[in-house]
């Protein structure tokens, strides 16, 4: 099969259930029975399936296994989602696939099988390496069972393994944030997420007043967002996005379609999907005007493994997405990587020069030393600097049109 000038797709899978939901939790996750789980993989199954109906030309070049915990499921079950996809999508044979996992749901067996299916990818969920915090962030796992998951994820030879952090947590201090950094780093994992802890409403700790009066001040908060930053670099890590740091060549592909304006179809409940309005997978009416279309599966578990699993019928929340919208999710989204923005990718993207859409914009904050760039003109690369990064939410607002 010829794969040069193919459209590139990345999967996003959800697999909905958890051992039980963390206090600071609001994804669609919940616990289930086994047998509502294997309801739910054969459904999922069905799902994928169902687009071998549909004609494309796409190579799908990241698939993400996102949760919940899908480390909790059956490794037979990961096993028979994967060859659906396989069956069904065409597969870059470097692609990066990717699980999350937490500790405490795999064993080595486990491990083996993800590494035979093809997953080349690990991103576990620690959060904290103290016991106590794990214990009040209503985490299911202790250190020493993530220190023991993460060894036998290396003896599987897993070579590409990502550990999520969170700073800002209740009764935390900068020297306990310190101590997790730094064990951490001492693993050598090729890839860290750290993002500090948002209340969200609908948590249990949204009204608990006893926990939003033990979280760290605004300044103990920046001063680990510092922190993070400064050791991580010293460690050998890049910062290509935000709250995203990698070894050299291990950023995260998938997370990177996200923030670049990439085509994602999302397979399972809830999941989200954006795909340019010419893809073969939109069966909605087209407009001229129509850039994009986001939409979710639903996310009505009983109504989802009753549904017949034609590719339209469990989709929800359209939202058509014309080009003004899109040239600014382009630029607050490609805007969080250090990279930046091309001014060549948005001119061969919107048939429109960067300068016309974005000019005065883009030299207002050059003068203030937020924004930067290298290249020659109209190939730029046009990025925020250090100082545009600790105030992006500030500048980023400035580049909406409506």
């Amino acid at each position: 099969m010829k794969t040069k000038g193919m459209r590139t797709l990345g999967l996003y899978v959800h697999i909905p259930f958890c051992v039980r939901k963390c206090h600071y939790c609001d994804f669609l996750s919940f616990s289930a029975t086994e047998e509502v789980k294997e309801q739910y993989v054969q459904a999922l199954c069905k799902e994928i399936v169902s687009f071998k109906e549909e004609e494309t030309s796409c190579m799908v070049t990241t698939i993400f296994f996102g949760g919940g915990t899908p480390s909790i499921l059956k490794g037979e079950q990961m096993e028979r989602i994967m060859k659906a996809i396989k069956e069904t999508f065409y597969i870059d044979e470097n692609a990066e696939i990717t699980i999350e996992m937490n500790p405490g749901t795999v064993t080595k067996e486990k491990l083996e099988q993800y590494k035979r299916i093809g997953i080349n990818r690990l991103s576990i969920g620690l959060q904290t390496t103290d016991d106590n915090r794990l214990q009040l962030l209503g985490r299911i796992h202790t250190y020493e069972q993530f220190l023991n998951n993460y060894q036998w994820a290396r003896e599987v030879g897993f070579q590409n393994i990502s550990v999520d952090l969170m700073s800002a947590l209740p009764k935390e201090e900068i020297a306990s944030y310190q101590k997790d950094l730094e064990r951490i780093v001492a693993l050598n994992p090729e890839h860290i997420s750290s993002y500090s802890l948002i209340i969200e409403e609908g948590t249990p700790f949204y009204d608990n007043d006893e926990i939003l009066h033990s979280l760290p001040k605004e300044e103990e908060d920046r001063a680990m967002y510092e922190l993070t930053q400064t050791l991580l670099q010293k460690a050998g890590y890049h910062r290509y996005e935000i709250s995203n740091y990698a070894k050299e060549g291990k950023e995260s592909r998938h997370n990177s379609i996200y923030w670049t304006g990439g085509e994602y179809l999302g397979l399972g409940l809830g999941a989200s999907s954006y795909l340019l309005a010419d893809h073969a997978y939109i069966r909605e009416p087209r407009e001229k005007e129509h850039y994009a279309y986001r939409f979710k599966n639903i996310s009505s578990m009983e109504d989802y493994i009753k549904c017949p699993m034609t590719p339209c019928e469990e989709r929800e929340e359209w939202t058509l997405i014309g080009k003004t919208e899109a040239m600014e999710e382009f630029m607050f989204l490609g805007l969080r990587m250090r990279k930046g923005i091309s001014e060549e990718e948005f001119l061969n993207k919107f048939g429109l020069e960067l300068e016309e859409v974005y000019g005065n914009v883009l030299v207002k904050f050059q003068t203030m030393g937020l924004l930067g760039w290298t290249g020659e003109k109209k190939k730029r690369q046009i990025y925020l600097t250090d100082q545009g990064i600790d105030v992006s939410n500030a500048i980023l607002s400035e580049f909406l049109l409506t």
